[in-house]
């Protein structure tokens, strides 16, 4: 089955240039457990109209995204986010977890050569509601102690979480070019 992987153009993502066609996203909202961390990044600019800012603030400015596209498939993002909500999660992962439920909401744009603009290339129109995939008896989910190096300003700290999907059936928006578009479903709902 093919996968959706991406390794985003970090630098891109916080300082957009028109002229540079590199793959950027972002994570628009993340709840792990009862912590909701901040959509605290203010002025990112939206690729798709570069003279705007995003209609929303973002949590974090994704540099990895991976989905092997199966219905029960986990998905993996790696993303930069500010110092406050490093310190919040840092302080939740010393601490003991007992709700590992996720609603996350993303978006990744890719550039088409032939339409000569910037598209959504993988997006949802609603909250995915997941859980924290686990590896052995660890929840896959990070952040790290020191700061980024490819922005300075603002200091940023690389996350990184894996989500597998709840009991519920639900969609994902993804595109291969400019208008060709196509929805895969995530997750499997399971009766009572």
């Amino acid at each position: 089955m093919p996968q959706f992987s991406r390794s985003l153009d970090v630098y891109q993502g916080f300082n957009f240039k028109k002229d540079k066609q590199s793959a950027v996203g972002y994570i628009t909202a993340l709840k792990v457990g009862d912590i909701v961390l901040a959509a605290d990044q203010e002025t990112i600019k939206d690729p798709e109209q570069p003279d705007k800012v995003l209609a929303g603030k973002v949590v974090g400015v994704l540099n990895h995204y991976m989905w092997e596209t199966g219905i029960t498939d986990a998905m993996y993002l790696s993303a930069q986010i500010s110092t406050n909500n490093k310190q919040t999660l840092a302080a939740a992962l010393l601490g003991s977890w007992s709700n590992v439920e996720v609603e996350l909401t993303y978006v990744v744009y890719e550039y088409d050569p032939k339409a000569k603009k910037y598209y959504k290339s993988n997006s949802v129109d609603a909250a995915l509601k997941g859980l924290l995939e686990k590896s052995g008896d660890e929840l896959n989910l990070s952040v790290a102690d020191d700061p980024s190096t490819e922005v300075q300003s603002p200091k940023n700290f690389t996350l990184q979480i894996g989500v597998k999907p709840q009991t519920l059936e639900q969609t994902v928006n993804l595109a291969t070019a400019s208008g060709k578009n196509l929805v895969k479903q995530w997750g499997v709902t399971e009766t009572a």
